[in-house]
């Protein structure tokens, strides 16, 4: 590792989240010291087993109040933003929210991190950014034309923008992650993602309904978009600051026809639906070797791994019901 850990606070927003409870985990087993902050609109039970580590600290704050997290944010040497309203239905529910936290929270966040001189500030973005490919047999790259589509995206480019317009002699170096759609086992699970979505509906035995079956995703398993940022943080700054980095493989895009038929390779006997549907306006594969050549970021998973995860978690009956609101950002 290139940097000493020692002695190093972490700020995570969102950190009792879907991806956070799993970086969170990551970070404390590397050594670092973790300051979680998050609303806890979806519960704390994912970070239960973890509370009374000696080197994680909790903080129940909303990122907006101003006041409560300057004292929390002086003595962090990075903040890994990722505390957001997620998701486009979960953005058109409560839009005036979403802008607020997503963008005009976000910004003061980051003035804080600034004010404090934290060296790093990792943002957690995301491919859908992209919107539709203009070429629908080529790649999206990170200086591809963005196109967001949703308020979701909007305000993730909006935010993007404000970080890499940020003058480069600031103290706080930001650093914009652009995530696959995301899938696989967390502390907090959730079931409205596409693989996960598709594997528990046909794992319950029940007929899945597919709309657009050709549109394509790329994908990445928690765990991976995790340690992309552990894999930042550990990285020489000049490395990382100041740019943006798809997270993912390039060989894990998929359209929804292949994600069904990796799903029907570990349950046969499976019901499926198509329907037809002509326009989406997110359809989008994304290339990934700018993360591959300069952090030499790998994948451990693949979504068949992810499928199995899945099923193994719906057959074991820990979970009592797949389809509880919890599991769900709507």
């Amino acid at each position: 590792m290139s940097i000493d850990i020692s002695n190093i606070t972490i700020m995570v927003t969102g950190g009792a989240g879907y991806i956070g409870s799993v970086l969170v985990r990551q970070l404390l087993n590397a050594g670092y010291r973790v300051k979680v902050v998050d609303m806890l609109r979806s519960g704390g039970e994912s970070l239960l087993d973890i509370a009374q580590h000696p080197n994680f600290s909790f903080f129940r704050f909303d990122i907006r109040d101003k006041n409560s997290i300057a004292p929390i944010i002086k003595d962090c040497w990075a903040v890994v933003h990722l505390a957001a309203i997620v998701g486009d239905p979960a953005c058109k529910a409560e839009p005036e929210l979403a802008v607020s936290i997503n963008q005009t929270g976000a910004q003061q966040l980051y003035e804080l991190a600034e004010e404090a001189k934290c060296e790093r500030f990792v943002f957690a973005s995301t491919c859908s950014n992209y919107g539709k490919m203009p070429d629908p047999s080529s790649y999206v790259c990170e200086t591809s034309e963005l196109s967001p589509v949703s308020l979701y995206a909007q305000t993730k480019v909006g935010f993007e923008q404000y970080l890499l317009n940020q003058s480069r002699s600031n103290a706080c170096k930001p650093t914009c992650l652009r995530f696959s759609t995301v899938y696989g086992f967390s502390p907090r699970t959730r079931f409205d993602l596409t693989v996960n979505e598709f594997t528990k509906e046909l794992c319950l035995e029940r007929e899945l309904v597919v709309f657009g079956e050709q549109f394509w995703r790329p994908y990445c398993h928690v765990d991976d978009l995790a340690r992309s940022i552990g894999l930042v943080l550990s990285s020489q700054l000049d490395a990382t600051e100041f740019e943006v980095f798809n997270v993912g493989d390039t060989a894990e895009n998929y359209t929804k026809q292949m994600i069904v038929n990796e799903i029907l390779k570990q349950l046969p006997n499976s019901k499926i639906k198509y329907v037809p549907k002509n326009e989406d306006p997110r359809d989008y594969r994304v290339d990934f070797s700018k993360i591959k050549n300069k952090l030499n970021f790998n994948i451990t998973k693949r979504v068949p791994d992810g499928i199995a995860e899945i099923i193994r978690l719906i057959n074991m009956g820990l979970i009592s019901n797949p389809d509880d609101k919890k599991y769900y950002n709507t």
